[in-house]
């Protein structure tokens, strides 16, 4: 089932779409070169798979030749977009398993996922002890740790995605999150274990980016796209995007410099080597 956000984003984009259509122009391509976008845009809009941004929607309502008290509606509809979208830290509050819970229903829907996590390994690819430090630590700033169990459970529920056919799935972490973890040392040596495990295995591509390249692009904040839908994790929150287009680009760049296979393999093991010989005497 969609989400409200989601409904009240189709809802939108399908009421711009009739405007476009009633003011004469018969295709998304007609509308896009009249105002001077892509056609992919209009078409995402329209579609529900794009937040129009402020400055978009005013376009749209001169392009459609549409008075202010039409551009005051519009606006309100978008305002309403927005709040549907709560942040993740309003989510989480009263628990995390309902958050994990829509990202099963949300992944379950997806023909492609594309995550780009450097500051930690993807909930997709997590340990259950590495998934609950994480949990954790999120709770301690943003509360929700009450179901903290059942919270991991059902992030573990989520890697079922992984063995599913017919989708595609590339998930990108860095060396950093291995060197610099958010769990003690035996957990990190069984979360190393489990991404040697996952190598090869059919319909994922897994990189990660050695910490002795130089990085294309400065990331700032990790993020997911999903299918059409970009989501950017801060210590504020999760935050929908407004343009999934440059996530898509940022993510092409990072994977120019990714190991993958073997060479993912070989930075995996050099981890491991380093983590082992830092235990202590058993």
């Amino acid at each position: 089932m969609p989400t409200s956000f989601e409904k009240r984003r189709a809802e939108l984009g399908d009421r711009l779409r009739r405007l476009r259509v009633d003011a004469g122009y018969e295709t998304g391509k007609d509308f896009a070169t009249a105002i001077g976008w892509n056609a992919p845009k209009v078409s995402k809009i329209e579609n529900g798979r794009q937040t129009v941004g402020d400055d978009d929607l005013d376009a749209w309502v001169a392009a459609v030749g549409g008075p202010p008290e039409l551009a005051a509606q519009l606006r309100e509809q978008l305002v309403e977009v927005r709040d549907a979208h709560a942040s993740w830290k309003d989510k989480v509050r009263d628990g995390h398993r309902a958050r994990q819970e829509e990202s099963i229903a949300r992944e379950a829907r997806a023909l492609r996922i594309r995550a780009v996590d450097l500051r930690i390994i993807s909930g997709l690819l997590q340990t259950p002890e590495y998934a609950r430090h994480t949990l954790l630590a999120h709770a301690r700033i943003h509360g929700g740790g009450q179901d903290l169990t059942e919270a991991v459970r059902a992030r573990m529920q989520r890697q079922q995605i992984l063995y599913e056919p017919g989708r595609t799935i590339e998930l990108l972490t860095s060396e950093a999150a291995l060197r610099y973890p958010n769990a003690p040392r035996e957990v990190m040596i069984g979360q190393v274990h489990k991404l040697l495990a996952l190598l090869g295995t059919p319909n994922i591509r897994f990189g990660i980016i050695p910490a002795d390249v130089v990085v294309p692009y400065p990331v700032t904040s990790d993020f997911w796209v999903v299918d059409d839908v970009a989501m950017v994790e801060t210590p504020e929150g999760e935050h929908i995007a407004s343009d999934v287009d440059p996530y898509h680009e940022v993510a092409d760049l990072l994977w120019t410099v990714a190991a993958e296979g073997d060479a993912a393999r070989a930075v995996l093991l050099r981890v491991l080597d380093s983590l082992t010989r830092a235990a202590p005497p058993g």
